[in-house]
């Protein structure tokens, strides 16, 4: 038996898919704002703060792994349920708050541990998702698309000491945005452009201190759309620290409007 904790996004949906092909067992603690796992008769509609209940769920089932998929968003505390063990733990939740997103999920992770749970990888039953070393589309990059490249993974890499951000995107040599705690659409929100199409690219790549369990760069059709209106030409992700949803659909869209797909 294994516990899936579930927020938000399309990607929970791929591992759910996948664990059930392999007819394994499974429970779901869905974290998800809409609840889209509630039809599922082996789901629990759980709040971020009850750790009692998810921790009694995933004992009672002898659930002695789990694993992350999706995005938790965090949480409204005036809104927020609490249970016991909630209220004891959310101290060190509030503290993580501070870090973003993605530290409060480490922080459960520390806390399923405590109570001995351990926590697998994300891509444990979906390896075929994280992209290897190649590219993926028609289009290749050209001598400019290079240097973009070049300089954004830099930038990135300069930023990895603030433990800041998993993206970027450069156009001419120029940093044109840095992906932020509001994500990879807001970023490319910002880089639309009049003057520019097919021109520029985005760089996503995990951070060195990034919980590759929980949080893996991920892209999908939507990425690649919302990268075209910004008029880039392609994006770039780390061999096997991705997660790539729709692959099919995101090639075919890239060879559609010449952009390319490449991993390093």
């Amino acid at each position: 038996m294994i516990g899936l904790i579930f927020g938000d996004t399309d990607f929970p949906k791929e591992i759910l898919k996948k664990i059930k092909k392999e007819n394994l067992k499974y429970l779901i603690i869905d974290l998800s704002k809409s609840k889209k796992f509630k039809k599922d008769k082996r789901s629990y509609s759980v709040s971020i703060g009850q750790f009692g209940k998810i921790i009694k769920i995933l004992k009672k089932n002898n659930c002695k792994k789990v694993l992350f998929a999706g995005k938790v968003k965090k949480p409204n505390f005036s809104k927020l349920k609490l249970d016991i063990k909630g209220i004891y733990y959310i101290p060190r939740i509030i503290k993580a708050l501070k870090l973003g997103d993605a530290a409060i999920l480490k922080e459960i992770i520390k806390i399923l541990s405590q109570n001995k749970i351990k926590t697998e990888n994300s891509l444990k039953f979906n390896s075929e998702l994280a992209l290897k070393k190649g590219n993926y589309s028609k289009v290749k990059p050209n001598k400019q698309d290079k240097l973009d490249i070049q300089k954004a993974i830099k930038v990135l890499n300069n930023l990895d000491q603030y433990n800041f951000s998993q993206g970027a995107v450069v156009r001419n040599k120029k940093i044109v945005s840095i992906e932020g705690k509001d994500g990879t659409e807001k970023m490319l929100k910002n880089c639309k452009s009049k003057k520019f199409r097919n021109h520029g690219v985005l760089v996503k790549f995990p951070k060195k201190k990034q919980d590759l369990r929980i949080d893996l760069p991920t892209i999908g059709l939507r990425t690649l759309k919302k990268s075209k209106i910004a008029g880039l030409k392609g994006i770039v992700l780390k061999s096997k620290q991705n997660i790539v949803l729709d692959i099919n659909k995101c090639i075919k869209f890239a060879n559609e409007n010449k952009m390319f797909i490449s991993v390093k």
